[in-house]
């Protein structure tokens, strides 16, 4: 079993994902780690790799790719002057819509001035990948 503790808050959020003794991981485990990789990207100022999680065709103009990653990086530098920075993200729990196909993941943003905001950020896997709807 795969268990998240919360890095950024004092309290300890587990999800549980799969069963005992599965050798692959549940798509929804999947889901949340690319999610939660793709926020760490961003607290650590790796715009690029950000950006690199949105669920966008590879072949798209190099300016709207730029586009993205500024985006990517004032937002940043919003937070770090509202709030002192991102300090952290924790996944909270996974949620799939046996429907649509889109695999939501609570996120835990934490940052830097003690304020916690839960985001959901819904996946969807395409050859594999999981990226950011």
């Amino acid at each position: 079993m795969t268990r998240y503790m919360s890095m950024c808050t004092l309290m300890f959020v587990p999800v549980f994902f799969g069963a005992c003794g599965e050798s692959k991981p549940a798509p929804e485990e999947l889901a949340a780690r690319a999610a939660k990789t793709y926020y760490d990207h961003l607290i650590a100022g790796r715009y690029a790799e950000y950006v690199a999680g949105l669920n966008v065709p590879d072949t798209i103009p190099d300016g709207y790719r730029e586009q993205l990653t500024t985006n990517a990086k004032m937002f940043a530098v919003i937070q770090q002057r509202e709030h002192k920075g991102m300090s952290g993200v924790d996944v909270l729990r996974v949620k799939t819509d046996s429907i649509s196909g889109h695999t939501l993941v609570y996120l835990m943003l934490c940052f830097g001035d003690s304020v916690r905001e839960e985001i959901v950020v819904p996946m969807i896997e395409h050859d594999g990948v999981w990226k950011m709807r």
